[in-house]
């Protein structure tokens, strides 16, 4: 088998690594076997949004780490000089986009110069290059021929690794530009997704028409439909602003430092995804007083707060809608409503969000849409005028291009520091919806997303013991988001769309079929649930050690169980808290906010195999200042250590080591027992 070798998350191969600033040039290197003489790799360069494409020639050069420059020996030498040969071309992305590359093995002629010169520095060499690939007259008697076989080196996508193919299969290059200041007060921090109606009450609840109001905190969400089969989601426990004001001590205790509240719009449902008027806080909650009181009020204990932004849906019982015509200009009944065109009409009805009747779809591409939205004087401005620091916005994939800019000028104009979030449940790098490429990071739309596949990743190794699981996604992240958008990423555990983290780890596996009522007569046995402290422990150390900002799910912390919506949406327990949980969130957060490696410091995979895995967090020499050191002393390197698999592991390090979790001194190689998790910090 013939072997070439391209690691794009490896510096001695592509330097840099990650996403890139357009305009900087990249340096690639494959390494081939020398038993492949006579064969020239070419790079394959093509960008995504107008198909454009660059043939490069690669130069013989130097093996990584054996002619003592730089760039060797800070990777390391590679072993077996003999058998390989090295090939490099640097490339220049222009502009900011993704761009995708390849190479191709061509049979070069007897006579062709086993070197080539760089394009980028020697422009007559690519048009000798050029001509003998085009099979023009170039001075060379030898014809043109190609290698035989499958001539393509591409990526292997279940593992990132160089493999020949026959058709083209490309690793990638995110390119940016960017347009506005970084929101670098998020990074290091922690994130407290917040459930309005069912985290706290303060007073007594408001009634409205229409809506129960429960008097049994704690009490199973309403999860049955009603006699028209729909499930109206019409009932309130009484949570509100004023009573997430009152908790302030208890989040700045367990150091959050930036509230997520679920929608606070007035609207019809509990969860009130399905907006009724965007310029008031639902009475159920409070009033606009009331939030510019809280977010004062966080803002003096160091905690910032961001609203959800629902802008590809309203609600059909909303002010622009008005499917009961209350208002008087609703869309639904006027035809020369000043909403009318917000709205999808046909055949007698509308269009729908994903076919629920009550979330008529909105036009985003309407230009009084547009300007209701990130005018002067629109919602994503007025709430940052009101005391947000910014927005989460939900489906975002759903907000066509053009839209988010607006709506991200207008925050970044209203608050410079304004944190702009997406909803996004895929490698948001590349993601494509309704048939439109998003570049939600090129530094004009987004300056980070919700953070699934880590999630997913997280699950599947602490629950199954799969490390790849975990690292491949950790390899995704880092070679495709540019390291702004990974300091800056929301790393859920749980959200309300999603069965709560302790259930995932270790509840029953119901299946995507389960009934909602089999979801609420299941619970976890004891086995199951002391099972599921110890899993959820570990991955509390991964949540809060990988890169990006960790988002503690209200009640998670504090041991709340249930599938998903509603089950997931329950009342926090106040009173009856798991304490040890709630402890081993306050160690782990205390040591997160001590160091500054999490703030913005580098990721390196150790280790990721049979159910162990290791990664390490460090700041690089020229990035260790006396400010960073005053954190703490140790503040350049700290290792993350966990083993979900089924027997001992020993990392082998050197010097003395102290576990942050446990205050346990090792010297020289470590073991680590099933089931631990370890934050090891140089002695």
């Amino acid at each position: 088998m013939i072997k070439i070798i391209h690691d794009a998350s490896n510096t001695m191969f592509r330097n840099p690594t990650g996403a890139r600033q357009a305009g900087f040039p990249i340096r690639l290197t494959l390494l081939t076997e020398q038993s492949l003489q006579g064969l020239q790799p070419v790079l394959h360069a093509c960008f995504d949004k107008d198909d454009s494409r660059q043939e490069l020639p690669m130069q013989q050069a130097p093996l990584p780490g054996t002619d003592g420059s730089a760039a060797g020996s800070a990777v390391g030498s590679v072993a077996g000089s003999d058998l390989y040969t090295a090939w490099s071309v640097s490339f220049v992305p222009e502009s900011a986009g993704l761009y995708w590359y390849w190479f191709e093995l061509v049979d070069a002629p007897a006579d062709l110069p086993n070197t080539h010169q760089d394009p980028q520095t020697d422009p007559e060499d690519e048009e000798g290059w050029r001509g003998w690939r085009e099979g023009t007259d170039n001075g060379w008697d030898a014809p043109v021929q190609k290698y035989e076989g499958p001539s393509f080196v591409g990526c292997d996508m279940s593992g990132g690794q160089a493999v020949l193919t026959y058709e083209p299969m490309a690793w990638q290059i995110t390119v940016f530009e960017p347009e506005y200041e970084e929101p670098d007060w998020i990074r290091g921090g922690v994130f407290y997704h917040v459930f309005v109606d069912r985290f706290a009450r303060s007073g007594d609840p408001v009634p409205m028409k229409g809506k129960i109001l429960r008097d049994d905190w704690g009490g199973m969400p309403e999860w049955r439909p009603d006699e028209h089969g729909e499930i109206l989601n019409n009932d309130f426990f009484g949570g509100n602003l004023e009573g997430v004001r009152e908790k302030l001590p208890y989040f700045q205790e367990l150091g959050v430092t930036c509230l997520y509240l679920s929608p606070i719009f007035e609207a019809y449902s509990s969860h009130k995804y399905d907006t009724s008027d965007y310029m008031k806080v639902d009475p159920m909650f409070g009033d606009n007083e009331g939030f510019s009181r809280l977010c004062a009020e966080a803002a003096e204990r160091g905690i910032r707060i961001i609203c959800d932004g629902v802008f590809s849906h309203t609600g059909s019982d909303s002010r622009y809608f008005d499917i009961h015509d209350r208002y008087g200009d609703g869309a639904c009944h006027h035809p020369d409503s000043p909403y009318r065109d917000w709205y999808y009409f046909e055949n007698g009805g509308w269009q729908s969000w994903w076919g629920i009747s009550t979330l008529p779809r909105v036009n985003k591409n309407v230009l009084s849409y547009q300007k209701f939205m990130a005018g002067e004087n629109g919602v994503i401005r007025k709430w940052l005028r009101a005391g947000a620091s910014g927005w989460r916005l939900d489906v975002v994939d759903e907000l066509p291009r053009e839209f988010l800019e607006k709506l991200t000028a207008a925050a970044k104009a209203e608050k410079a520091d304004a944190l702009m979030l997406g909803e996004v449940w895929e490698d948001a790098s590349n993601k494509v919806a309704y048939e439109e490429r998003k570049n939600y990071f090129e530094g004009d739309k987004l300056d980070s997303v919700m953070n699934y596949p880590l999630r997913r990743g997280i699950i599947d190794y602490v629950r199954n013991g799969d490390a790849q699981a975990l690292a491949w996604p950790m390899a995704m992240i880092m070679e495709h988001y540019p390291s702004r958008v990974v300091h800056a990423l929301m790393n859920i555990l749980g959200t309300h769309d999603t069965e709560r983290i302790i259930t995932a780890l270790a509840g029953q596996k119901l299946g995507p079929d389960a009934s909602r009522e089999v979801k609420a007569s299941v619970k976890m046995d004891p086995v199951q649930w002391a099972s599921g402290i110890r899993r959820l422990k570990v991955a509390v150390v991964l949540q809060m050690t990988l890169p990006g900002v960790p988002c503690i799910y209200y009640g998670d912390e504090a041991g709340m169980e249930g599938y998903n919506d509603p089950f997931n949406r329950r009342c926090f327990p106040w009173g009856s808290e798991n304490k040890d949980l709630q402890d081993w969130y306050r160690k782990v957060i205390a040591i997160r906010s001590s160091h500054a490696v999490y703030i913005d410091g580098d990721y390196r995979l150790l280790v990721a195999r049979d159910g162990f895995f290791s990664f390490e967090r460090f700041l690089p020499d020229e990035e260790i200042t006396p400010a960073s050191i005053s954190r703490n002393k140790n503040t350049a390197r700290l290792i993350t250590a966990a083993n979900c698999g089924q027997s001992q592991h020993v990392l082998p390090l050197h010097g003395s080591w102290r576990d942050l979790l446990s205050g346990a001194i090792f010297e020289d190689d470590i073991i680590v027992l099933p089931g631990q998790a370890m934050i090891l910090e140089a002695r």
